[in-house]
């Protein structure tokens, strides 16, 4: 595909550190599905307005009712692991907006049965929080930055924040401590041609810059405009910017995945639209008011906020994570859902 044959070789990164073993048995669904990773919203406010993301007059809920309280999360963390979840993500919204995201980190690191703990996150606020972060045992970070060109960052975000995610980007990369992935959401005609600035980061650092596909998750679906890049076209780009890259062993998510001979790192395309990941799904994903959907496309999901607000027991919220795993759909992207859940935008849903 695009000119020149693939090598396949293993690349080796930093091993991801462990907690407790979990002793509860397989959480599986109805397809034999294994169920160990749960992705938590832990708020829907976000400190930037990327244009697919959502519309610059946004209000997210997530400073009234519905926010969750650090027990809150606790208890949901605590019921998951008990469940059978042994991977936590702390997404949001921007999660570095809690103050209490460390401890939220840490708390989740000494839950038995969670393995590992990891944050993604938009890079702004990492000045602050990132030593406290290592020292509560984060156990990797993803940062989402889409371009390193101040002008096109602005266009992007509708932030002039350029200058402090680059500092704390810069920060992360000088660490080799902690692994790494930078996220790439591609748009065509706007950050397409700086494929290889990203690319050049793996040359001296162990990491992995992802390029995604847009989703079709936002408030105005800009992703039907013109600007959604498809795999195929990514693909191309990188083969043109390295005809040397050798093919490694991809993953459930990270569908294709490439570097070249003396790289430390690697990159890795991200199909979110055009290829299906149905079939190897994982996780749950808990949205910022404190549902528990099963798929990306769930419009409704199980309100487990509610359910422990209202005292529910352990036992029944447990059944509520097995309830979700249940319904867990056998291809949620082909499954009638209707339109309503790709009016969400990704900050509410759990980036």
């Amino acid at each position: 595909m695009h000119g020149s044959v693939l090598k396949t070789r293993t690349l080796k990164h930093r091993p991801l550190s462990s907690s407790t073993p979990n002793t509860s048995p397989p959480l599986s669904d109805t397809f034999h599905r294994q169920v160990s990773y749960a992705r938590i919203a832990v708020t829907g406010a976000c400190n930037l307005r990327c244009a697919y993301c959502m519309r610059e007059e946004h209000e997210s809920d997530s400073s009234g009712r519905t926010k969750m309280s650090f027990t809150e999360l606790t208890t949901l963390i605590s019921v998951l692991a008990e469940a059978g979840i042994t991977k936590i993500r702390l997404t949001g919204g921007e999660p570095l907006l809690r103050g209490d995201i460390a401890d939220l980190v840490a708390t989740a690191k000494n839950t038995p049965g969670i393995k590992t703990v990891s944050i993604t996150t938009n890079g702004l606020l990492l000045d602050r929080h990132l030593d406290a972060l290592l020292s509560a045992g984060i156990d990797a970070v993803n940062m989402s930055i889409d371009s390193l060109r101040a002008d096109r960052f602005l266009a992007i975000t509708r932030r002039n924040e350029f200058e402090r995610a680059k500092a704390n980007l810069d920060r992360l990369l000088s660490l080799e401590s902690v692994p790494l992935k930078i996220n790439v959401v591609m748009l065509r005609g706007i950050n397409d041609d700086e494929i290889k600035d990203f690319t050049n980061l793996t040359r001296e650092h162990p990491i992995s810059v992802r390029f995604m596909e847009l989703q079709p998750f936002d408030d105005h679906q800009i992703w039907r405009t013109g600007k959604f890049l498809g795999m195929d076209k990514i693909r191309g780009l990188l083969q043109s910017a390295h005809p040397g890259m050798e093919e490694l062993q991809g993953s459930g998510t990270e569908y294709f995945s490439f570097t070249l001979p003396g790289y430390r790192g690697s990159w890795a395309i991200i199909p979110a639209y055009t290829r299906n990941f149905c079939s190897r799904c994982n996780r749950l994903r808990i949205r910022a008011d404190g549902h528990l959907v099963s798929c990306l496309y769930e419009k409704e999901g199980i309100d487990m906020l509610s359910a422990i607000r209202n005292g529910e027991s352990r036992e029944n919220l447990l059944e509520l994570v097995r309830q979700s795993v249940r319904l867990k759909p056998e291809d949620g992207k082909t499954t009638d859902r209707g339109e309503s859940s790709m009016g969400r935008s990704m900050s509410e849903i759990g980036g």
